[in-house]
């Protein structure tokens, strides 16, 4: 905890941060130039002042990087020079060059890192008695290159570090992105299939209340029909909303909170429902039955419920057909209603049309609606067989 805190207060502080390796230098500068030999003695105060000197640029190392090599290159240089005696050894050179490298591009650093070499061990043959390219000079001369080959080292570090995080950050983004879409796209899904339900069963169930309310004088036993009609299309809407529902629930709930999806078969319990409201519809099957997708089930199931609900609801029709066609590789499903030529636009069925065609595209499918030149509506659904979607 206490690192971090000063990791975070040196960050603020830019010129002390820049600073704490000048004093390491000055320090070890003092301790070496007392050492010797035959023992402990007075620093050398000619050594140290020209290290101190040298160490004054690194106060700015992070802010002007290439600056600040040449002039702590030159002091050094210069001390070497001045006094070829003292066994200088250019740490703040060393020093520049490394911060030079972590901040600069690589072509930068090493060019400016071998010239640096190349001057130091320079000057230190020319200062000192004794055959060129010895072991003392190739040492300095190795000192400039590891400087700024560990600079080197440590940028391409932080560079790797930081476009680890940020794919890592890319890819938490995108994993939420895609959790918000699915998210949007069940919400879509739930609520197609709640208004598919609920439209269907409420307008049957209000037809069937006119019917009772027109006959309960007249016919009484016509009238108790129709009420027992609307109290079986009453349960079944609550058992299609129960399995709806039970679709958000977890997977340790109640087992009878789900119910089975409806499926073609159960279209002769749908058309019969629709007649007992007052319209008369006919049910065909042409082809070859073949096995379907549970979801091109559920999808012609829907697309037929919403037809005939909106022609019950909105077109003043006595008849409605729906026809089944197997193919080959796709079911096709006809809606077709006798309603008065030239009807005014349905007013209210758009949300059902779009949802229609939402639910064939899910499944790879299409939907095309219009009406007839000869009076009433017809809805067309091309739904295909097999699992895999058609291309968009």
């Amino acid at each position: 905890m206490q690192v971090t805190v000063m990791r975070r207060w040196l960050a603020h502080h830019a010129r002390i941060r820049d600073a704490l390796p000048s004093v390491a230098v000055v320090l070890v500068a003092v301790a070496a130039s007392a050492a010797g030999t035959s023992g402990w003695h007075t620093p050398r105060a000619t050594w140290v002042a020209w290290t101190a000197l040298s160490c004054v640029p690194l106060v700015f190392r992070s802010r002007w990087p290439l600056p600040v090599v040449v002039l702590t290159l030159a002091v050094d240089l210069t001390g070497m020079a001045l006094a070829p005696d003292h066994a200088f050894t250019p740490a703040a050179s060393l020093v520049a060059l490394y911060t030079l490298a972590t901040r600069s591009d690589r072509r930068t650093a090493w060019i400016t890192g071998v010239t640096a070499s190349v001057a130091i061990m320079g000057a230190y043959d020319a200062t000192h008695q004794g055959p060129l390219l010895v072991g003392t000079s190739l040492l300095r001369f190795d000192f400039a290159i590891a400087a700024t080959a560990l600079g080197d080292a440590v940028r391409s570090r932080r560079r790797h570090l930081a476009q680890v995080e940020a794919r890592a950050e890319r890819a938490e983004r995108t994993r939420e992105e895609e959790a918000r879409r699915r998210v949007t796209e069940e919400r879509v899904r739930i609520a197609r299939e709640l208004h598919d339900v609920v439209a269907h069963h409420i307008t049957l169930v209000n037809a069937q209340a006119g019917v009772a309310h027109h006959l309960m004088r007249t016919d009484p036993d016509r009238a108790y029909e129709a009420l027992a009609h609307i109290k079986d299309n009453s349960r079944a809407a609550l058992d299609e909303l129960r399995a709806t529902v039970g679709l958000l629930r977890q997977s340790d709930d109640a087992p009878g909170s789900r119910a089975p999806i409806p499926r073609l078969a159960d279209l002769d319990a749908l058309v019969s429902g629709v007649r007992s409201g007052g319209l008369c519809v006919s049910l065909s099957r042409t082809g070859v039955p073949r096995p379907l997708a549970p979801s091109t089930e559920l999808t012609a199931y829907r697309i037929i419920q919403e037809a005939l609900t909106n022609t019950h609801k909105h077109a003043r029709a006595a008849h409605a057909e729906v026809a089944l066609e197997y193919g080959v590789t796709a079911l096709r499903v006809t809606i077709t209603d006798d309603g008065p030529p030239h009807a005014p636009k349905r007013l209210g069925a758009g949300h059902g049309l779009i949802g229609m065609r939402e639910r064939a595209a899910a499944v790879g499918g299409t939907v095309t609606t219009g009406p007839r030149p000869e009076g009433g509506f017809r809805v067309v659904a091309e739904l295909p067989l097999s699992l895999t979607p058609a291309p968009a």
